[in-house]
């Protein structure tokens, strides 16, 4: 999927001031994303932590959930913000790839220095689709 570098600045500005947002009183590692729906909307999701730590949840996958609720299926890219450039999780990994191999993944520090620029697919090979339930 290519991204136009304007469209690409936004995902990345967004991501990183919903890093703002971010409910991380734990670990203390704050996560912004940002989400481009091939219908052009944004969605955007920060990890939201819990006391009770298997129940927290990434921001990737809230900007994907939310997403979803609203009726999105397709998706071209996701912006994801942290302090240092961190790697989205297997889990996030996996709900990613639910919806699109090809999506492009850029994962960029507080200061919006690109660490990863690749595809789902790139991040995850070989994984686990809907086609493998047929």
């Amino acid at each position: 999927m290519e991204l136009s570098p304007k469209k690409r600045d936004e995902l990345v500005d967004l991501a990183i001031r919903a890093r703002e947002r971010s409910y991380s009183p734990y670990s203390h590692y704050a996560v912004g994303a940002a989400l481009l729906a091939a219908s052009g909307k944004i969605y955007t999701g920060v990890n939201i932590e819990n006391s009770a730590y298997p129940t927290s949840i990434c921001a990737e996958r809230v900007a994907i959930f939310k997403a979803i609720s609203e009726g999105e299926r397709n998706f071209e890219a996701i912006a994801i913000a942290t302090e240092n450039g961190g790697s989205p999780c297997g889990s996030c990994r996996q709900v990613m790839s639910e919806f699109s191999l090809q999506m492009k993944v850029i994962v960029v520090d507080d200061t919006g220095n690109i660490h990863i620029d690749a595809s789902v697919d790139d991040l995850l090979p070989h994984a686990f689709t809907p086609e493998d339930l047929i």
